[in-house]
Order: structure tokens, then sequence, then C-alpha cells
């Protein structure tokens, strides 16, 4: 079960880039013992995110500071700069300030300090990138198909934040979303189903 959760290349819930080979506590064993064999609390870790959170879990309040992969979407807390491949906390323009979950996610599991993270993000962009512009060239797109190769390609959990406002800011999902909008719209509502 938790491989299915991980997807089909058994990669870490947290950072989405090496292979899974722990299983991780997302509330921590030794300060919550009585949530230790709960199934919701295992996840799929990779060594190196596993060693970077040990038992530090901050809350606000009682509720946790870690984005749960397992029931929120990270690119709500996070986000992609697709020039350098930095995962940074998104900027909430309503409150004026990074979203405090997406701070503390990315803070605990250094997910910005970490090059060879922000390399396997960049080569996954340039293919999702590559892929939209060749279906863009071709001028006619099948939704469905177009979806199929996107999620072949997403090594790292990007289509996300390439199909949220911010991505859409971007080429060629920017030249997508304005030239095929019934396309853009299949693949949004498809990719937040899962």
């Amino acid at each position: 079960m938790l491989k299915r959760m991980a997807g089909p290349r058994e990669r870490c819930m947290y950072c989405l880039d090496s292979h899974a080979t722990d299983i991780e506590h997302f509330w921590p064993k030794a300060p919550y013992p009585e949530r230790m064999f709960v199934w919701l609390n295992l996840l799929l870790s990779c060594a190196e995110c596993g060693r970077f959170k040990g038992e530090r879990f901050p809350l606000d309040g009682r509720a946790p500071l870690l984005v749960d992969p397992t029931v929120e979407d990270p690119w709500q807390f996070l986000d992609f700069e697709p020039r350098t491949g930095i995962v940074m906390a998104r900027y909430d323009d309503v409150a004026g300030q990074q979203e405090p979950k997406g701070v503390a996610t990315v803070d605990l599991l250094q997910l910005n300090q970490r090059e060879a993270l922000s390399h396997g993000y960049l080569r996954t962009y340039s293919r999702l990138r590559a892929a939209v512009e060749g279906s863009l060239t071709t001028g006619v797109l099948d939704a469905s198909r177009l979806l199929h190769g996107l999620r072949a390609a997403d090594d790292h959990g990007l289509l996300g934040w390439c199909f949220s406002e911010r991505g859409a800011q971007e080429a060629p999902f920017k030249d997508l979303r304005a030239r095929h909008r019934q396309v853009w719209d299949h693949c949004v509502n498809e990719i937040a189903r899962g």
C-alpha cells in the first residue's frame, strides 16, 4: 500500500527525488507513541529526508507545520523556481508572507539546499516543457495523450506546480493555457484527482 501511495517509481513522499527505502513516521515515534502503528502515519521516505526530519516535528498549536503529502497538495505551500530548480516556500500574497507550512517543510527537509535535488527537478521540468512544446507544435492536441506523456515524464511531482497559477505564467504552459483552454482544464482536473 505504501508503495502504491509513493507511485510506480517508489519515490520518497517528501522530496520525490530519491528512491524510497525507509518507512518514516510522519508524527515521530518517541513523542507520539500512540501514532506509531497508525497506518496513515507511515510514509515511504528516502534516507536523506528521514535523517533531516528525524524526531523534529514543528507544530502550529496542535497542527503539524510539515506538509503531509498523503492528504495535502504540497504545491499549496511550496513553490518551484524553474530557472534554478530550487523548491521554496510559497509566498501568500493575501497574508503578505511565505506559507508557514512551506517554510517549515523547506527548512526541515532542506529542500532549498540540496544541489542534487535541484538538478533532478530541473531535468524533470525540462522534460515536461519539451512534452508540452512538442504537443503545441503539432497544433492538434489530445488531452489524454498529452497528460499520459506528462505523467510518464514527471519523476519529481512537478505537474501540480506546472498546472498551477504560478506554473501557468511560464512558457510553454502559458501558451497551452491560452491556446488550448479545454486541454489545459482537462489536465488541471485530472492532476487534481491524482
